[in-house]
């Protein structure tokens, strides 16, 4: 994993206090995690980089950034009389766990992409 930013950079972009009641330390690992799965470059980091990885740090600060995932709502029914509540999501919809999402980031460079494969030579 590549460190994008620390907190201190995030300090520097975002004034102090910029992680609220949340733990920046963490924040800022995850913001590294989430920008190292995609590849950015690294050697120099640009500037862009490093102030998209601040934003990226405040929102996992406040956990948004590897939040969990409600299935997509395709219909909801509510009946105040009856007590009645119905929900019906869409095909194919699925909870997605934000834990999940960033040990998937993780592992991402080790984790093969379905579409590589190794060539060898006899």
């Amino acid at each position: 994993m590549t460190d994008y930013i620390t907190v201190a950079i995030v300090d520097d972009l975002l004034g102090v206090n910029w992680q609220g009641d949340g733990d920046a330390t963490q924040a800022v690992i995850e913001a590294n995690v989430w920008l190292s799965s995609r590849n950015l470059p690294d050697d120099p980091i640009p500037s862009a980089v490093e102030r998209a990885g601040a934003l990226l740090a405040r929102e996992a600060a406040n956990a948004r950034l590897y939040a969990d995932r409600q299935p997509n709502l395709k219909r909801k029914l509510v009946d105040a009389d009856g007590v009645k509540s119905e929900r019906e999501y869409m095909d194919g919809s699925t909870v997605s766990s934000g834990t999940m999402r960033l040990i998937l980031d993780l592992l991402r460079p080790w984790l093969s992409s379905g579409s590589a494969f190794d060539v060898r030579r006899a």
